[in-house]
């Protein structure tokens, strides 16, 4: 049995987060400690008031709310409720939380039996519980204890053979609650930190989401973050973190900030040669079509390239991502250049076929000017199979006549035409000789 204790200023959100599960169907409350009523006959509101009505008795604790989950071997899939509710009992009486108000929720979207408990840190009388190393000490000696009076799996020593034999499972999408959270993280890892190449920690997590894992920091102002640490955790459909953060420094190969940023600057020299595949790939799509952006994703993947958009809260597109499966390679659109950037392949996808005179003058820079001044403009020998009349659009003739106008080629003779006329001088000369 492991067991993770949580202090936080919020009794509602441990409550509405255990409360949310029931609601989804994943979840369920089934039992409860010191508390006036059985939990079949318990409301959302006297559940919360409990806890509420004790907290105030000391309005100086801040940090009041407990919340702990008691995690069990996958192997004991055999717990009943009666028993995980003997084992709630007993690790809150021997950590000190036995008199306290609590609740017991069985979750069911883990790989592994697990409950979770909610509590407070104020005693009946006003004073508070003091939680200082808890984890090491009250915590262990009820685990050991519970382990050996309930005949519990061990927890302590398989730590590291564990990480040594995860299984390898096929590389895929993970869903939270369909296997264990650890094992399908580390799967995920080890296949990404060993064959991609990237070199920034969103270009990581541009190829994690593609598995609905996430690397986080952290906000700057947490203890992950200003540590330099890491944790890992499981995407929902949505994109949401959910299920318990598990720290990089768990993992066999220990993926950390330290150990990433070393990747980074490697990662950095060997992607190079790869730059060309992304930009032939694109130019392709996008040569000769008008495509939405949608569209454009879906012929990217179809070449092995997955698009990642990074989009602001009101849904505006400001950055995009390229994986390439095939080179195992990732770069964000700035990095390959300007007409990559997520401005950039937004225009091209959206450009629509309203503007024909800058198509037809970026077909005709191509064509030979005339050499006859007087020659008729080209457009009037180029059939217009659009046009309904040749009156429509009479500015943009205009437009054209004059930007194709040729200035001072009266004296202008392409030196292939001076070369034609120089043998042919020659030619008939010899005629004469020989007559």
């Amino acid at each position: 049995m492991v067991a993770i204790i949580k202090t936080g200023h919020s009794i509602h959100r441990i409550f509405n987060y255990n409360e949310n599960k029931v609601k989804e169907g994943v979840a369920l409350c089934i039992g409860e400690g010191n508390y006036p009523v059985d939990v079949e006959n318990l409301t959302f509101s006297m559940k919360l008031n409990r806890l509420l009505k004790q907290a105030e008795l000391n309005t100086n604790c801040k940090r009041n709310s407990v919340h702990i989950s008691l995690n069990f071997d996958p192997s004991e899939t055999n717990l009943s409720q009666e028993k995980m509710m003997e084992i709630a009992h007993e690790y809150m009486d021997r950590i000190g939380f036995g008199n306290q108000p609590y609740l017991v929720y069985q979750h069911y979207d883990a790989g592994h039996p697990h409950i979770h408990l909610v509590s407070v840190k104020v005693r009946q009388d006003g004073s508070r519980i003091d939680m200082q190393n808890i984890g090491k000490n009250q915590s262990e000696e009820a685990r050991k204890a519970i382990e050996k009076k309930f005949n519990l799996v061990v927890a302590e020593g398989r730590n590291n053979n564990r990480n040594n034999k995860l299984e390898a499972i096929p590389l895929g999408k993970v869903n939270y609650g369909k296997i264990q959270s650890k094992k399908a993280i580390a799967n995920v890892l080890n296949q990404i930190l060993t064959n991609y190449n990237f070199t920034s920690l969103k270009e990581l997590n541009a190829v994690l989401s593609q598995y609905n894992v996430l690397a986080d920091r952290g906000t700057e102002n947490s203890r992950v973050f200003k540590a330099n640490g890491m944790v890992y955790r499981i995407l929902d459909e949505a994109g949401n973190p959910t299920g318990v953060p598990i720290k990089a420094s768990d993992f066999y190969n220990r993926p950390t900030m330290k150990i990433l940023e070393q990747k980074f600057q490697e990662n950095a020299k060997s992607r190079k040669p790869f730059k060309s595949r992304i930009k032939n790939v694109t130019d392709k799509i996008l040569m000769n079509s008008r495509i939405s952006i949608d569209e454009f994703i879906n012929l990217m993947a179809k070449q092995g390239i997955a698009i990642v958009k990074r989009t602001s809260e009101d849904g505006r597109l400001y950055g995009i991502t390229y994986v390439d499966h095939t080179s195992k390679c990732v770069f964000n659109g700035s990095e390959l250049g300007k007409d990559y950037s997520a401005k950039a392949i937004l225009e091209r996808c959206t450009a629509k076929d309203n503007k024909p005179t800058e198509q037809i003058l970026t077909k005709e820079s191509e064509t030979e000017i005339p050499t006859d001044r007087n020659a008729a403009p080209l457009t009037q020998h180029v059939p217009d199979t659009n046009a309904v009349s040749d009156t429509s659009v009479p500015a943009e003739k205009g437009l054209i006549d004059t930007l194709l106008e040729v200035e001072n080629t009266l004296d202008f003779i392409p030196n292939q035409l001076k070369r034609k006329k120089r043998r042919r001088k020659r030619r008939r000369r010899d005629n004469n000789n020989n007559l």
